[in-house]
This record gives structure tokens, C-alpha cells and sequence, in this order.
């Protein structure tokens, strides 16, 4: 069976309202790409959705074969759903995009147009947010502007999951199998001809963001212990600190001592005492960080576990699949 020159990788969870609207949307998309004809592929991935988005997504593949679907035994985040997608999508390109319809299908019809100019990755800059509070706005552009300056990756501003990889990307990245993923990051080290294609990211079509405070303090996590170690350096410079600290502390208390034979400086000790202490307990947590990701890996437990697959076989997988419990 002929490879899918396209292929869409949509992760899914509790998007039963966007579904309906979502099919609509992609049986227009891929109509009007001539280059690609009926030679395209569209990848569900239900991550544990707790609503009717897998009844709906089962219904969908069973009227279009070239709708599949891989479900989840239960949630194991969106990163992972975009990883078990990226496994199993056999076309020769490949488009991650979120199922909100806040990416906008019909951005794959540049994606595709560059990619064939000879790109390797094609990622969407947003040059608008609508539908976002400012705090989300704000939150989002010191996260990225701070990564770049973290670590040593050239992770472009303004993006997120919405790309396409052609397939000698997509190879490499299945050989990338850390458990702590942020995708976006592993696009931009792998390295290959890079291109951007600006757009106006939308409001959410319906339904509630699936990425709250909580989820996004975690996410920027992982995104800062996988890419730097910046954070560990920290460890020394505030040691180098604290003991310049001591010393003129220490100094200071010598010359006192000789001038007036009192020295008067508790407020200044336990200001020192203070700063040492949280500095040490700041150091300890992001050492903690760290090796709690040691040993995440070190269990060397599969990335996700799928419960169910539908229009997908064996024959569907490129040579370069890997396993799919990994």
C-alpha cells in the first residue's frame, strides 16, 4: 500500500462539542490541496477523554477510512498523544495540530506549499492570540523568550505543537523516547531546514483550555529540565555568593570587635542565616527536579499504553516505527 503524502496528528481530550466541527473543517482542508489528492491520512489520538469524543471519534472512522484512531488506556498528556500520532503517521509529511480549532486547518495548505519548496519543518508563529485573557498572553511570550535564553536550542517565539515534519524529522524523532517530551523543543534541537508561517491563532471553538496554571507551571518545567541545565549552575553561583556574603560578614564582625569591643549585628546574622537557608533549600528542589527525571527514566516504563486502535495495521507503519507500547 502506496505511504499517505500527508499526514495530520490530532490529539484529543474532551472535545466531544469541537468534533462535529473539526471533521467539517478537515474534509474541506484536504479537498482543496491538489498536490495531495486522496493521498492524505488524518491520526487521532484520544488521550483518557472522559466525555463522548472517542464514541464520536469511532463513528467518524467507521464512515472515512483514512480517519484512525489510537486510544488511550487513560490520560498521559498531550505530549505523549502528539508522540503516539508521530509513531504511527506513515505519510511523507506530517502535521501536528491541536483539535480546538484554534489552529487553523486551513494553515496546512501553506505548511504543505513550503514543504514542498524543500523544508524540512514547517512551524506556525502566532501573530495574534484571540479569545486569551492578557495573563495567558503575557505568561506565554516571557516562556518562550525565557527558554531561548536558558538553553542553547533556537526554539522559535510565538509557536506551539502546530508544524509539519517531513519524514526524515519525523524518523528522528521516533528515536527520541524521554519521558519528560516537550515536542516543540525536540523539533527545534533535531535541527533539518526550518521555515515559519505566520497566523492568527482563534478562539477556542468550544469547550475549556485544557492547559490551566497548574498544567502550564508543569509543562514550563519540563520544558527548562529537559533543554538546560542552567538551573543546576545556579547551585554554584549562589554558593559563590553566599560565601562572599560570609566573608565580609565576617570581616565586618573582626573589625567591630577590635573598634568597640561589642558587635551588635544580630539583625545582619540573621538576614545572612535567612538567605543562606532558603538558598539551600532553593537548590535542594531543583536538584530534586532533576534527579526525580533520573529516575523517571531509569524505570524505563513505556511513554504510553494504548487501549484501542482503529483503521490502523501493521502494514499502515513505515520501517522506521517503533514499538507501540514504548
Amino acid at each position: 500500500m502506496t505511504p499517505p503524502q500527508l499526514s495530520l496528528v490530532i490529539p484529543i481530550f474532551n472535545e466531544e462539542e469541537t468534533i462535529p466541527e473539526l471533521d467539517r473543517r478537515l474534509k474541506q482542508l484536504l479537498g482543496g490541496v491538489p498536490e495531495v489528492g486522496d493521498a492524505w491520512e488524518v491520526v487521532f489520538v484520544d488521550d483518557g477523554s472522559r466525555d463522548r469524543s472517542r464514541e464520536l471519534l469511532i463513528g467518524l472512522t467507521t464512515r472515512e477510512p483514512r480517519y484512525k484512531l489510537v486510544a488511550f488506556s487513560r490520560n498521559f498528556g498531550h505530549q505523549m498523544a502528539i508522540t503516539a500520532g508521530v509513531d504511527r503517521a506513515s505519510g511523507d509529511a506530517v502535521v501536528v495540530m491541536d483539535a480546538d480549532l484554534q489552529d487553523p486547518p486551513e494553515v496546512v495548505v501553506e505548511m504543505f506549499a513550503r514543504f514542498r519548496e524543500g523544508y524540512d519543518v514547517v512551524y506556525a508563529v502566532r501573530r495574534k492570540r484571540h479569545g486569551e485573557t492578557w495573563f495567558k498572553k503575557l505568561t506565554a511570550a516571557l516562556f518562550y523568550r525565557f527558554m531561548r535564553t536558558m538553553t542553547g536550542v533556537d526554539i522559535p517565539v510565538d509557536t506551539g505543537d502546530f508544524r509539519l515534519m517531513s519524514r526524515p524529522v519525523v524518523a528522528v524523532m521516533r528515536a527520541l523516547r524521554e519521558h519528560h517530551r516537550f515536542v516543540r523543543g525536540l523539533v527545534a534541537w533535531v535541527g533539518f531546514r526550518q521555515v515559519a508561517v505566520h497566523y492568527d491563532r482563534e478562539a477556542r471553538f468550544a469547550g475549556e483550555t485544557k492547559y490551566p496554571l497548574k498544567r502550564m507551571i508543569r509543562f514550563a518545567l519540563d520544558a527548562i529540565t529537559s533543554f538546560s541545565v542552567v538551573p543546576l549552575r545556579m547551585a554554584t553561583w549562589l554558593g559563590v555568593m553566599a560565601g562572599l556574603i560570609a566573608v565580609g560578614t565576617g570581616i565586618w564582625a573582626a573589625v567591630e570587635k577590635l573598634l568597640s569591643g561589642t558587635v551588635p549585628g544580630w539583625t545582619t546574622l540573621m538576614v545572612a542565616v535567612a538567605f543562606g537557608s532558603s538558598a539551600q533549600l532553593l537548590m535542594t528542589g531543583v536538584l530534586g527536579e532533576y534527579v526525580g527525571r533520573i529516575y523517571e527514566e531509569i524505570k524505563r516504563r513505556p511513554l504510553y499504553i494504548v487501549e484501542r486502535e482503529v483503521n490502523l495495521t501493521p502494514s499502515d507503519a513505515r520501517p522506521e516505527n517503533v514499538d507501540s507500547a514504548r
